[in-house]
């Protein structure tokens, strides 16, 4: 497991944290039933068998977020620095060492130094979860594989604004990488 990184996506306060019920009550209700319990499964396995952790957050490098995507400036997505709501969510909360990264794109890999990072690290496989399936961790599994990276999405530690939407994005990226649920990676782990 030594090659091998869990790779968190924008699992933050902002996003999924508390007072998303009263935004998005599915989502919050989706996320804390069936997202939340097999993120903190794989995280607690991956904690445990020696793996690689890193949390990717949304997280402006400026106030004023002028150094977001054009993407995220078009819809009004980002988080100030060092803001409640660019922090890792509670349950999910990085242990001494952990990395976290700051994006301002949906792909940690178009706006952080993640390539640079896991190269420096010896990492060759990537386990991925968290949100939004068919926006950031679709950008993160095709940037992922197209750099060389062997690329596992925990399918069910993944979510999107609805199950469908969930459902269309792992059939879009399907070719770029491996698709298992959590309990059929622990298997693989042992």
């Amino acid at each position: 497991m030594a090659t091998t990184a869990l790779l968190l996506v924008d699992l933050q306060n902002g996003t999924c944290g508390p007072g998303q019920a009263e935004r998005r009550p599915e989502f919050d209700r989706l996320f804390h039933e069936r997202t939340l319990p097999q993120v903190q499964r794989a995280l607690g396995l991956c904690r445990g068998a020696g793996v690689e952790v890193i949390h990717t957050v949304i997280e402006n490098l400026t106030a004023d977020g002028r150094d977001r995507s054009r993407d995220y400036k078009r819809c009004g997505m980002g988080f100030p620095p060092g803001s409640w709501e660019a922090q890792v969510i509670e349950p999910l909360a990085p242990l001494a060492g952990e990395i976290v990264l700051p994006k301002s794109s949906s792909s940690p890999f178009s706006s952080t130094i993640l390539d640079y990072l896991l190269r420096n690290l010896g990492i060759d496989e990537l386990l991925v979860a968290g949100i939004l399936t068919d926006q950031c961790i679709d950008h993160t599994v095709k940037d992922a594989a197209d750099r060389g990276y062997r690329v596992t999405c925990l399918s069910d530690a993944c979510m999107a604004e609805s199950l469908e939407r969930h459902a269309m994005a792992l059939q879009c990226f399907s070719g770029y990488g491996r698709q298992l649920e959590v309990a059929a990676w622990a298997q693989e782990l042992g």
